[in-house]
């Protein structure tokens, strides 16, 4: 199966970034390890700070993969376009977040996505990626 990750803004700091909340691993260097778990399976990897590109990228992956992983950052909690565009494609989408949102500041308790995704992984570390592939290759199968 071929899946793709889209991490939306700012996750392009993790292991620099608040470590304290999320971690001293880079997302590079996590994503090494899930394709390591999950040999069998391409994941491709995709992030961006703007949102138009991870609109983008939704549409451009969402008719052509067997599923899609999203950790929209803040745009979670703001982008409508971004949930039409999960609405729109034909893939599954799971989404993640690394910390708990709902244990976070009030205007980060709001997902404008959970509605429109099969799961959501909030609050399990990097880990939740993997729960979150995990996910999608139990719901393909």
């Amino acid at each position: 199966m071929h899946f793709v990750i889209i991490n939306g803004p700012n996750l392009n700091l993790l292991g620099k970034r608040e470590p304290d909340i999320y971690g001293n691993t880079s997302f590079e260097q996590y994503l090494s390890t899930l394709r390591e778990m999950f040999t069998e399976h391409r994941i491709d990897y995709f992030q961006s700070n703007h949102e138009g590109a991870l609109i983008d990228q939704v549409q451009e992956t969402g008719f052509s993969t067997d599923g899609i992983v999203i950790n929209a950052g803040a745009y979670t909690h703001t982008s409508i376009a971004l949930r039409d565009a999960i609405s729109a494609v034909t893939a599954p989408v799971v989404e993640v977040h690394i910390s708990n949102i709902y244990q976070r500041e009030t205007f980060r308790q709001h997902s404008y996505l959970t509605d429109v995704c099969l799961t959501a992984h909030i609050g399990e570390g990097l880990e939740g990626y993997q729960h979150a592939i995990e996910d999608l290759i139990n719901h393909l199968s």
